[in-house]
């Protein structure tokens, strides 16, 4: 049985997802929640904050382009955002925050979230473990 998640969370794993994935989940959902009213469906830019290690200053790296959508139906609200400018990612991000939100399907949505997440707990420790090689020894002088 898959756990319980929070739509933050979820839509935290899915927002790294493969878009092709998340867009195929989003158009299974769409008959379920019948007529959705679009909010917001745009690009734009966004500070991105980052904190010293050394320090544990925060500060802003710089600026990153990003699609959000903020969509409506049944009373409920769904909302996504991606890094980039793919609108239609976000949007179906937002049509699964929304299938959360009103309780539709939230055992298909959460198995593919575990699954995504497991997936990139992988990518993440292959991707760890080939900097790990790369390490250097040094000598103090």
């Amino acid at each position: 049985m898959p756990q319980t998640r929070s739509r933050a969370d979820a839509l935290s794993v899915l927002t790294k997802a493969p878009a092709p994935i998340v867009k195929a989940l989003a158009d299974s959902l769409l008959d379920e929640l019948g007529d959705i009213r679009v909010l917001k469906n745009q690009t734009g830019l966004v500070m991105l904050p980052y904190t010293d290690s050394a320090q544990g200053t925060t500060f802003h790296l710089g600026e990153i382009l990003v699609a959000e959508a903020h969509i409506e139906a049944q009373g409920q609200e769904g909302y996504g955002m991606v890094v980039g400018r793919d609108v239609v990612q976000a949007m179906a991000l937002a049509v699964i925050d929304l299938a959360l939100a009103l309780g539709h399907q939230t055992a298909t949505i959460i198995q593919l979230v575990d699954e995504q997440q497991q997936q990139q707990a992988a990518d993440d420790d292959h991707l760890l473990k080939m900097v790990e090689s790369t390490r250097v020894e040094m000598e103090t002088f």
